[in-house]
């Protein structure tokens, strides 16, 4: 596992983005795991964060694209942090896109916030997770009806690695429909992977018991195509 993605790991836990127990999400499934990017308050985890996004989407996809589009609203800070990482570690000018909810009809009009998108823009969208993909269903229909963009992929934190509508992961589902890449920074078989068993500031996240719970998660909610152990 690259070094970049066991740090990403550790800032989760340390942020208090990742935890551990028992959630109820939003799909009703009861989760031993939640992940909540709206943890991230402070400049320096925001920094912090748009230089893993940074990487990850110059691993993933490379750099020749010209917009990175953050959806409504924790979409926001994303694109912005990431745009800024983006300049600062690799020296490239990306322009951040974000949508309103609503359209605003007067002085700085329109359903966009930050650059307008033109005829030709390579477009990178930047969420935190997708579990369901449906944020995805309401984003993809904003882009391609402002300008004839190409979409070139998506980058999530996490890949939560759950069936979608289907029996693939959401991820998956969006690739197929969408015809684009989507990755994830890391994912969840990769948290599990780097904690397990393993003291992290005098803690153990995950032990022989969470790991069970997590398995026995998967086993019932686990995308198709994902192995788990």
């Amino acid at each position: 596992m690259e070094s970049y993605k066991q740090e990403f790991i550790e800032f989760m836990i340390d942020s208090r983005v990742l935890k551990f127990g028992e959630f109820i999400l939003k799909s009703g499934r009861k989760s031993p795991f939640f992940m909540n990017a709206g943890g991230y308050v402070t400049g320096t985890q925001l920094r912090k964060l748009g230089g893993y996004y940074a990487r990850a989407i110059a691993e993933n996809f490379g750099l020749d694209f010209d917009v990175l589009f953050g959806p409504a609203y924790k979409g926001i800070p994303l694109a912005v942090a990431t745009t800024m990482a983006i300049s600062e570690l690799y020296g490239k000018e990306i322009r951040y896109c974000s949508n309103r909810k609503e359209a605003k009809d007067h002085g700085d009009s329109g359903i966009l916030l930050g650059s307008p998108l033109e005829d030709g823009d390579r477009v990178v969208i930047i969420e935190d997770v997708t579990t369901s993909g449906k944020s995805i269903d309401e984003t993809y229909p904003i882009l391609t009806a402002q300008a004839k963009v190409e979409v070139k992929g998506l980058m999530v934190s996490l890949n939560r690695m759950e069936r979608g509508k289907g029996e693939g992961s959401a991820l998956e589902e969006i690739q197929e429909q969408y015809g684009m890449p989507a990755k994830a920074i890391v994912t969840m078989a990769e948290v599990v992977e780097y904690l397990y068993n393993k003291p992290y500031q005098g803690n153990v996240y995950i032990d022989d018991e969470l790991k069970k719970k997590i398995g026995e998660y998967y086993r019932q909610y686990g995308a198709q195509n994902h192995t788990w152990q």
